[in-house]
């Protein structure tokens, strides 16, 4: 048994990521996918999978090199067999062809990426029922609308198209076969139209898992493409090694997302960052998952503080401050 699981703080989190996010029912099969540094939160997934009565499976895989690369194929056709499927890894299984695959079998499916114990204790305890009418509506508003300005103090100035995409609330509920969530919940996402994002855009929140507030990377956008990046020596250095390897699709801005989780904080884990209320992240590599077509075995976000987004003339934050929300 997970040594965590003393704790009732993190008994709690992990039953409801298991009753309520996941609404795990009795007799029902949980694969739990996890790899050595995140193996005591995939323990206590498993231990509230098996006190909800499902028949649970613990697997360990070998940590991945990047968000997005591909976990074992034999792995990956457990993924599709079950019912339900917890991916707390130290790299992102979300946007991998596995998840997807999983999905279109009818799984449910929960992803915690490089998630810390304090974030699971503390973001996991929310209200989710907020959250996921607020989530909601800001993704509606995003399906509705086409043209982005995003800017922010620090120096982003960006413009993109949204048309013809559909927003989607990461609310963190997750009870209908073939869903997906991210775990702890709280965001509204899109895929931007590839080939229409043009400008700049500073993070000075979070990336490839570095706070970047005293020193942040500045990625510049032409026709989609991430062009320059400077700024903060060690990320520009590895997100320039992940484009080398992968190629150009690697740099396409794939996501715009805005959080809407009000007991998230920054302390420098994209899982959490992403989920701030009142934050807008963006990210490039692959987008398939969510309605993109640019396909590539990476997916790096980009968090950044006290944005301003308008859409077609809207303001739906400014200066860090949610201004629509639930209906």
């Amino acid at each position: 048994m997970s040594e965590l699981w003393n704790d009732p703080g993190f008994q709690v989190a992990a039953r409801v990521a298991v009753r309520d996010c996941l609404a795990v029912k009795r007799g029902e099969s949980v694969l739990v996918v996890t790899d050595a540094p995140l193996l005591e939160i995939g323990r206590l997934l498993w231990e509230a999978s098996k006190e909800a009565g499902a028949e649970a499976v613990l697997c360990e895989i070998l940590p991945r090199e990047v968000h997005g690369e591909e976990p074992p194929a034999l792995v990956a056709a457990a993924m599709k067999a079950a019912q339900v499927v917890f991916c707390p890894t130290s790299k992102s299984l979300t946007h991998t062809e596995a998840r997807r695959e999983a999905c279109r079998a009818g799984a449910r499916i929960a992803t915690l990426p490089n998630i810390l114990p304090e974030t699971f204790r503390r973001a996991l305890a929310a209200d989710y029922t907020a959250i996921a009418r607020r989530s909601r509506r800001v993704a509606d508003i995003l399906t509705q609308r086409r043209q982005v300005h995003l800017t922010t103090p620090a120096g982003t100035d960006l413009v993109l198209s949204l048309e013809g995409r559909t927003g989607r609330a990461d609310d963190g509920l997750c009870r209908e076969p073939g869903s997906a969530t991210n775990l702890p919940g709280g965001e509204a996402f899109i895929a931007p139209v590839e080939g229409t994002a043009n400008g700049v855009v500073v993070v000075d929140g979070t990336m490839l898992e570095t706070r970047l507030e005293e020193n942040p990377v500045r990625l510049v956008f032409r026709d989609g493409v991430a062009v320059e990046i400077e700024g903060h020596s060690q990320v520009v250095e590895r997100l320039k090694a992940i484009i080398t390897k992968l190629g150009p699709a690697a740099a396409v801005l794939a996501e715009l997302g805005v959080g809407t989780n009000d007991r998230a904080r920054l302390c420098g884990n994209t899982l959490e960052d992403e989920k701030i209320l009142g934050t807008v992240h963006i990210a490039i590599g692959d987008n398939t998952g969510f309605g993109g077509h640019n396909q590539v075995s990476s997916h790096q976000d980009g968090i950044l503080l006290r944005p301003t987004l308008v859409v077609d003339g809207l303001t739906v934050i400014e200066n860090g401050k949610l201004l629509v929300e639930e209906e």
